[in-house]
Order: C-alpha cells, then sequence, then structure tokens
C-alpha cells in the first residue's frame, strides 16, 4: 500500500527501513525546502513546508492508504525556541489535517507523546483521562491532538492519535534528543555526576519496539478508537535509570536529589495491546545501557572541551588553550619581529644589507600568511623596532622630526595593508568558491535522486504492467487460465494460480465436507499439507471467526497451527472452500496482500462455482441412474484429472480395482458407499469393472478402506493406472 510519511528524524528513518521491507511504497514530506538528504528508501519525496499549499497537491497525487505525521518525534521543530515553535507546530497541523480531509483517504495516524500529561497519577493513565498539558511544547502536542479528534468526529475521518510512553533511542554523534535517558548521560559526561530521584516514575519506550508497535496500527484493518497509549508499562524511577547508566557509564558519582513532590507518568497501554498484541523486546535496562555505553565511546561529539570531567582545572585548561590559540597569530608576529630587530641591530648588517629593509619583508610575509589584521600588529611593531633602532644615532625628537620617518611608515603601512587585504579578498573568494561547489554538489545531489526517484518509478511501472501480480495482464492471464481448464481440473489449477499469484510456494484448497469438517483437495507443497486431510475448522476460533465474517484471516499472533492467511468460498450462504497459505513472511502479512488474496479467491471462486454447477448440470449423464456410481466418460476423465494432478504434485489419489464376481457393479457399489468418504468417487471403466478413487489418500493408507471393504464382503486391488 502506498504510505506517506510526514516529518523527519530518526522515527521517520525507521518507520522507512520498517515500511521497505513490508513491501509498501513510501513517499516522505520532508517539511523542508532546500534541503538534500537522501532516503534511498523512499519511492518519492516532497521538500515542501508544511504550510504550503502544495501539501494538498502532494495528498492529491499519492492518495495514500496511510499517512504517518511523526508529530512529537518530527526534527523539523527545534523546541529550544519553543513559543515560536508552538505556532509554527500548529500551523502545520492545521494545514496538514485540512489536506488529508479535502482528499480524504485513507487512515491517518499522528504521534504524539506523554509530554500532554503535565501533572502526576497514581495509577497508569488510560486514553480517557484528560490532558494537562504544561509547557509550550506539550499544549502545541495537545491541540495536534484535538486537531485529529476533531477532524475525525466531525467528517468521520479515519484519524488516530497515538501517544508514545518516553520514547527514546541510541543518539546518532553530536545529536541531541530528550528523555530522562538522554539528560542522565550527558549530565554524567558534562559533570562527573548524575542528579536523580526516586520520587520521579516513569516508563520508557525503545524505538525498535515503538516502530514495530506502530506498524501494527499502520497495518491494522480497523482502529475504532480515536486515540492510543503505546508503552512498555515498565515502572522505573530516576534513581534506578541512574544506577544504570552509572554503571554504564564506568562508576559515575549518583547525587539523590528526592526532594520535592512524587511525580508519576505511565500510560496505560492495554487497551492497544487488547486488540493489535504487543511484544516489548527492548527492556528500559537494556535500551539504557545501551545509550549510555554509546555516549561514553562517542563523549567528545556530545560534550565541550571545557565540561569534560566537569572538573574546574579542566575548564581551566581548556580556556587556557582557546586563549593560547588566538595569541598564537601574535606570538609568531611578536617572535618574527624580534628576530628582524635582532638581525637589523648588527654592524654587519647594516653594511651588507644596507638597502634591504627587513621590517618590510617581516609586514609582508604576515600580510601574505594571515591578511590584513596581522599586517597592521606587524607594522605597528615594525614602527617601534625602527624608532628604537634610529634612536642609537640619534634623540627621538630627531627622529620624530624626520619627514623620512614618516615616509617610511607610510610606505610600510600601505604596502603591508593592501598585500593584506588582497590576502583577505583571496580568501573571501576562495570561501565563496567553496560554499558555491557545496551548492552545486547539493544540486546535483537533488538532480541525481530526482533522476533516481524518476528511474524507480519507469522501472516500477513497467513492471507493474509487464510482470507484477497485481496488475491488470497477469489477472486476465490467471482468469483465462482458470476458464481453459476442465471442470474436473479447475481446483487443482486453482492452487497452483493461487500460489503464483500471491508467490507462496505452499498452498493448500480444502473443501466444506459439511457444517463443521474440511477435506484436503490439493496442495502445492507437503508444508501446505501439515494440517492433515480432514479439519475440524470450526474449532480454530480465529480462523473460523474471520471466514464466517467473509473476511481475509491474517495470522498476526503466529498462531503456529494454524496458517499465516486464509479465505473462503462461498456459494450463495454456504462455504464451499477455504484457500490456505503457509510460509508467508511477517513483513508480508499485511493489507495489500490480504486484498491481494482476496481478489485471487474471487477470481478462484467464479471458475471453481462456474465448474461445479457445469457438473451439477450435468448429473444425470454423468452417473448412473439414482446411484452414486459414475459413468464410464466421466469417471475415466476424472480419473485423468486426479493422476494428472498426482504427477504434478498437487495431491494424492488412490485407485482401487473392486471384485464383484458375477454381482452387478451398481449393487455393489450401494453396498459399499458407506465404506468411502465423501470426497472419494466409484465408477465402472470400459472393461466394465468397479473402481473406487480414493482422493488425499496415498498406498499406504489405501489399506484401511481395503480392509472395510473385506469386511463387506468385497476383495480389492490397487490399480496402477493400467484400465484407463
Amino acid at each position: 500500500m502506498n504510505v506517506l510519511l510526514i516529518g523527519v528524524g530518526r522515527m521517520t528513518d525507521e518507520l522507512i527501513d520498517r515500511l521497505s521491507k513490508s513491501g509498501h511504497r513510501v513517499y516522505l514530506l520532508t517539511g523542508q525546502r532546500g534541503k538534500a538528504a537522501v532516503h534511498k528508501r523512499v519511492f518519492e519525496k516532497f521538500d515542501f513546508a508544511y504550510e504550503d499549499e502544495s501539501v494538498k497537491d502532494i495528498f492529491d497525487s499519492v492518495r495514500p492508504d496511510v499517512t504517518i505525521f511523526t508529530g512529537a518525534c518530527d526534527e523539523n521543530f527545534d523546541w529550544r525556541r519553543a513559543q515560536q515553535e508552538m505556532v509554527r507546530y500548529t500551523a502545520a497541523a492545521i494545514n496538514i489535517m485540512a489536506a488529508y480531509s479535502l482528499v480524504g483517504s485513507g487512515r491517518l495516524i499522528y504521534l504524539s507523546s506523554q509530554a500532554v500529561y503535565g501533572g502526576s497519577y497514581q495509577d497508569n493513565i488510560a486514553e480517557a483521562q484528560r490532558t494537562e498539558p504544561r509547557g509550550f511544547k506539550a499544549m502545541a502536542l495537545a491541540q495536534g491532538e484535538e486537531i485529529c479528534t476533531n477532524y475525525r468526529s466531525a467528517q468521520g475521518l479515519k484519524a488516530v492519535v497515538l501517544r508514545l510512553d518516553n520514547l527514546y533511542f541510541v543518539p546518532g554523534k553530536g545529536q541531541t534528543t530528550e528523555g530522562p535517558c538522554f539528560a542522565m548521560c550527558l549530565e554524567a559526561l558534562r559533570d562527573g555526576r548524575i542528579s536523580a530521584s526516586d520520587r520521579d516514575v516513569f516508563s520508557m519506550l525503545f524505538i525498535k519496539d515503538a516502530v514495530e508497535l506502530v506498524y501494527k496500527a499502520v497495518a491494522a484493518e480497523d482502529l475504532p478508537h480515536p486515540v492510543y497509549h503505546i508503552s512498555s508499562m515498565e515502572e522505573v524511577n530516576g534513581m534506578q535509570l541512574a544506577q544504570v547508566v552509572s554503571e554504564a557509564m564506568g562508576g559515575v558519582q549518583i547525587v539523590d536529589d528526592s526532594i520535592g513532590e512524587y511525580h508519576r507518568v505511565v500510560l496505560d497501554g492495554n487497551l492497544f495491546q487488547q486488540e493489535l498484541g504487543q511484544r516489548i523486546l527492548t527492556g528500559w535496562q537494556q535500551g539504557a545501557e545501551q545509550v549510555a555505553e554509546f555516549m561514553r565511546r562517542n563523549s567528545d561529539s556530545f560534550i565541550y572541551a571545557e565540561d569534560a570531567g566537569g572538573g574546574g582545572a579542566s575548564r581551566m585548561l581548556h580556556t587556557i588553550k582557546r586563549i593560547g590559540k588566538s595569541l598564537l597569530p601574535f606570538v609568531e608576529n611578536l617572535a618574527v619581529f624580534l628576530i628582524a630587530f635582532f638581525v637589523g641591530s648588527l654592524p654587519f648588517s647594516q653594511e651588507f644589507f644596507a638597502r634591504l629593509d627587513f621590517y618590510l619583508l617581516y609586514v609582508l610575509l604576515f600580510a601574505v600568511f594571515y591578511g590584513q589584521r596581522q599586517a597592521v600588529f606587524s607594522g605597528l611593531l615594525s614602527v617601534i623596532g625602527y624608532c628604537i633602532q634610529q634612536m642609537y644615532t640619534r634623540s627621538g625628537f630627531e627622529v620624530l622630526l624626520d619627514y623620512n620617518t614618516y615616509v617610511w611608515m607610510a610606505q610600510l603601512f600601505i604596502v603591508g595593508m593592501v598585500v593584506g587585504y588582497l590576502k583577505d579578498q583571496l580568501l573571501t573568494v576562495k570561501q565563496e568558491d567553496r560554499d558555491e561547489i557545496q551548492y552545486l554538489e547539493g544540486k546535483l545531489r537533488d538532480i541525481t535522486e530526482i533522476n533516481e526517484s524518476n528511474m524507480r518509478m519507469k522501472e516500477n511501472f513497467e513492471v507493474q504492467l509487464v510482470n507484477q501480480r497485481d496488475s491488470l495482464g497477469k489477472i486476465y492471464e490467471i482468469t483465462s487460465e482458470l476458464e481453459s481448464q476442465a471442470p474436473e481440473e479447475v481446483l487443482f489449477h486453482a492452487a497452483r494460480v493461487l500460489s503464483r499469484m500471491m508467490d507462496c510456494r505452499d498452498v493448500a484448497v480444502y473443501t466444506v465436507a459439511n457444517g463443521d469438517y474440511a477435506r484436503l483437495f490439493s496442495s502445492t507443497s507437503p508444508e501446505a499439507r501439515r494440517l492433515g486431510a480432514s479439519i475440524k475448522y470450526t474449532d480454530m476460533a480465529s480462523l473460523y471467526g474471520a471466514l464466517r465474517e467473509r473476511r481475509v484471516y491474517i495470522n498476526r499472533g503466529m498462531e503456529e497451527k494454524l496458517p499465516q492467511m486464509a479465505c473462503a468460498v462461498y456459494d450463495g450462504e454456504g462455504m464451499q472452500l477455504i484457500f490456505m497459505l503457509w510460509g508467508i513472511p511477517w513483513q508480508r502479512m499485511t493489507l495489500a496482500e490480504a486484498n491481494r488474496l482476496a481478489i485471487a479467491g474471487q477470481l478462484a471462486q467464479s471458475a471453481v462455482l462456474r465448474a461445479n454447477r457445469y457438473l451439477d448440470a450435468l448429473r444425470s449423464s454423468r452417473y448412473v441412474g439414482d446411484s452414486n456410481l459414475l459413468a464410464k466418460d466421466a469417471f475415466a476423465q476424472l480419473i485423468r484429472a486426479f493422476f494428472a494432478a498426482r504427477d504434478q504434485g498437487l495431491t494424492e489419489c488412490t485407485l482401487l480395482e473392486v471384485l464383484t464376481g458375477a454381482e452387478d457393479p451398481k449393487t455393489a457399489a450401494g453396498k459399499l458407499g458407506r465404506c468411502i468418504r465423501q470426497s472419494d468417487y466409484m465408477g465402472i471403466l470400459e472393461n466394465g469393472k468397479l473402481y473406487a478413487l480414493l482422493c488425499n489418500t496415498g498406498e499406504e493408507n489405501a489399506g484401511f478402506v481395503i480392509e472395510r471393504f473385506g469386511a463387506a464382503g468385497y476383495g480389492s486391488l490397487v490399480e496402477k493406472g493400467a484400465a484407463l
């Protein structure tokens, strides 16, 4: 199915991976304009702001079966500027919901969080509990929920709110997240201690578990309630979490901060668990250890150097390093000046380098390497050095009155500042070139991504038109194949056709013998026959409940003794056939696959019912009189169909020759009718002998029927098919 994801961030990335693995087509609305982030598993990406009018066009174009607005998990919003972001978030939610309501396509899932409950609660918080948002972010999330539920109640849209209880994950390097686990780990790195209180009680949900549970809501056929809580419901207080973080951080000191009121917020996820089922794979201890160990290994990316260890000596050392780094060019400048001053003051240098100005070279050197600022500083030092050297032979007053001094100073500063200015301009041009190259590389990535997306769409549509299982060409091929088969062979080929269309090698077709039992007719593999030749399907509560309501059964509970998927064929009010599929991977047990199976069942139903009615219409010519004995031609044709299916591995069957002696075969067939099942056949062939065709019975199991025939006074032999 088509899924439209709205938002960016870790939750979005995880959902993209999960949905892609399940075979869904994922579209992404990033909410960012001009970004070049690449999402390889996304079928199509839309870089538009949430407030853009194009959002409605996106809904019109995609027509999503499910829309997921990541909301509380959307990293487009910087909640450090909570007051401004609250207005932007509300506007985004309104525009998204308005576009969704105008299109009215599929289901919308809005991800919220426990933050909408700002109080303290003695019991776990149920969905009906009134929200008490405190803070701008909590109010924004609550307003988003209210918008969602209002559209659901007013317009009957399938909008659902999922509240996630303290979502957390292992952050990327340098990434900041919310939640008590990350806050404690960051405090341990920055201050060398953790402040914790056992009066703060909460529950945490690891992102992998959250994604799996959100996917259950995506794949669910119906979500009758407007709000669901997704929570591990594992209570943990701040002190317990701090102890786990401290051990993972190498024994960081814990400071007991158990002052103030008791505060408890734990969402009650029983409603979601009862309707869709849930299994938490990552406990809070295991998840907290993963976060703490990762942040400890990559501590440099999460803290500033002055925060390392939290000690005063470390901060002072960093301050010294920072100041030293800033002063290094000036120190270099001063050192080179002293060298130039010393060389220029030597007696022999005045004789050999009379025409060489060391100060000018010194100023040019720093102007070329560092630019205009260091050129001015080196010029000032040069003036001081020059004046000192001149005062070796003259008084300071004479130096100041000498116009050559000012000419030399003007020459020095002009040359130095011009060269420094050119250096700064050159750096500016290089930076602009780098920025332009970076911009063009970003545009190139965009163009590459757009081209890849277009190629994927082109290839996808080509495959769908020519080769896709649910394409019009495939459907026509399937219906034509079923329609071309003889009436006796339709059910055998229905199993094989269903196997091809569903891309499942384990398919079984059961015929309903009476109100409670179904008999295996054909199957495509030994695995598909695992339930046996006869089943009491009314005892399989979940399977029978879905088939009775004429729905496709999906084994979401992964019950070992039930097929992964199943559907039934009805003739009026009576169930005629049951199609069972085994060996379908969990990620393919989706609504799209269920719809495909329903279509395949309808196609098979048309052919099967046509064949059955055709055979019923010819009953008088196929049976001998009013007996259960098939006539020669009809029986021979039926045997050939079963033997051909047996050779293809679609069924098992055994042909028995009944030794009637001089007795009329019709009379013997009447006596033996009680010794065979409803799904077995009796008839005569060209040699005039009586035969029994045992369906779904191998030669090793035919002995039971032979014994029953013997008890009735008739001998029987296994016939290999030579009588045909």
